[in-house]
């Protein structure tokens, strides 16, 4: 596993494709804003193993994880950051 040490508004790049970087950091909690293709889902671990034992249960095969859902579900909020005509 890679560790990377990073600063608020850093960036992380996998790929050509994929960017996450630190939007914030209050105490022991770190908040990621991550840019992804939309037709590449992105959960958080917690919900991406609930989606995944939901599945399992229900058939043998893997489950659709970005049903209805094409850009994934980090499990946030919307950012207002995100806004491009939003300044801060």
């Amino acid at each position: 596993m890679l560790t990377l040490t990073r600063k608020v508004g850093q960036k992380i790049r996998i790929g050509d494709h994929i960017e996450i970087v630190v939007r914030e950091i209050r105490g022991r909690q770190v908040r990621l804003g991550i840019s992804a293709p939309q037709g590449l889902p992105v959960y958080r671990e917690e919900l991406y193993q609930q989606i995944a034992q939901e599945g399992a249960a229900a058939k043998p095969e893997a489950p659709e994880l970005a049903a209805g859902n094409p850009g994934g579900d980090a499990g946030g909020e919307p950012d207002p950051g995100d806004d491009p005509g939003n300044d801060g």
